[in-house]
């Protein structure tokens, strides 16, 4: 009996030996074509294998915002490349227009020494006892140009409550479509509006200063002060103001010009600026019989000279925001460059976390069979 039951065990211990031997997938005998086919299977496999499509939610939504933010930077750049166009046609206006006014100046200096110390009573030129003023108003007509319509506005507001406090009463004309906006839903006085453009032209400044005469030659106001901003840099301008109107004739026969010129440095826009000399008075010899009296040539004169002084004023203003606009649309690029690299470093690490997840899942998976 005993003898029957260790032979018993001897065999069931042969039959466990022998079994994973049933199991396995190579044979010596016949495993060679075998092999092979696995083997071709396995290169076509590798040849074609893809990346690991991240089917996360969130990955996907930030990869649908990696390409928003990259599309939006084109576009913010494309509008900085437009305005530096832009900006080198308006030099090109100031330029264009520079002969006329050193002409202009050149006259005017030259009457007033040709007329010695004799005084000139010429409405444009005559102090008033000031008991009204009108605002003249430069903004833009569009947005996307930084704080240049905002410090603008609030410039010519503070104004405004400053006449207000010491008794003048005031109104408004209004050029640029921000302004217009601006002031009307607040309800100030507005007396005139006009519209900016991107090339300002001598019609349009021609139609503002006829406004503007009209209304201080009619005794409407006794003064009309010009808030514009000033053309200082690529990255800079300061919002000013000066009295248009009444004229002094020392400051028309003593005031320099200045012209700017957009460069290009190292890859990157500069503006090179000239200081440009008063032009020296003509000289008129003392023979010279005049067809008309030199006093009606100056009155004359004057309204071209304003009207010159506009074109020119409307020619800064547009320089100064097309240059907020490339500062501000840089800004712009610059922000969604450093977002899509924040954004493309969330994606990695959420694709990375997704995949480390699935090769859990397998080794688990793995380990369980086990």
């Amino acid at each position: 009996m005993k003898f029957l039951c260790v032979a018993g065990l001897l065999a069931s211990a042969a039959a466990f030996q022998a079994q994973p031997a049933a199991f396995t997938t190579q044979s010596h005998a016949v495993g060679g074509s075998v092999n092979g086919a696995f083997s071709a299977a396995e290169g076509i496999a590798h040849r074609n294998r893809r990346a690991t499509i991240v089917m996360d939610g969130k990955a996907n939504a930030i990869r649908d915002r990696i390409t928003s933010v990259k599309n939006t930077r084109k576009i913010t750049m494309a509008m900085k490349l437009v305005a530096a166009a832009k900006v080198r046609r308006a030099q090109d206006a100031v330029v264009a227009t520079r002969p006329f006014s050193e002409t202009l100046q050149s006259v005017f200096g030259g009457l007033i020494e040709r007329m010695g110390g004799e005084a000139l009573d010429l409405p444009l030129l005559t102090q008033r006892e000031v008991n009204k003023v009108t605002l003249a108003v430069i903004t833009g007509d569009r947005g996307l140009c930084g704080g240049y319509n905002s410090f603008m506005i609030k410039k010519a507001e503070s104004r405004f409550n400053e006449l207000k406090e010491q008794g003048i009463e005031c109104d408004m004309i209004l050029i640029g479509k921000k302004g217009i906006t601006y002031f009307e839903r607040r309800g100030f006085p507005i007396r005139k509006t006009f519209e900016t453009g991107q090339n300002p032209d001598s019609k349009q400044a021609l139609a503002i200063s006829e406004e503007i005469l009209n209304t201080y030659l009619g005794g409407e106001t006794d003064a009309v002060e010009l808030l514009y901003t000033k053309f200082v840099s690529l990255i800079a301008s300061a919002p000013s103001a000066r009295t248009l109107v009444p004229f002094s004739a020392s400051e028309i026969t003593t005031k320099g010009d200045e012209v700017f010129q957009l460069t290009t440095k190292a890859g990157e826009f500069e503006v090179e600026r000239e200081e440009l000399d008063v032009a020296e008075p003509q000289e008129f010899p003392n023979d010279m019989i005049f067809e008309q009296d030199p006093l009606q040539i100056i009155n004359s004169i004057l309204p071209l000279y304003l009207n010159g002084q506009i074109l020119r004023t409307l020619q800064e203003a547009v320089a100064s925001e097309l240059a907020a606009r490339m500062q501000s649309m840089q800004s712009a690029s610059d922000n969604a460059g450093a977002l899509a690299k924040k954004l493309d470093q969330e994606y990695n690490r959420a694709r990375q976390a997704s995949v480390t997840q699935e090769i859990l899942e397998i080794v688990s998976g793995a380990s369980a069979l086990e």
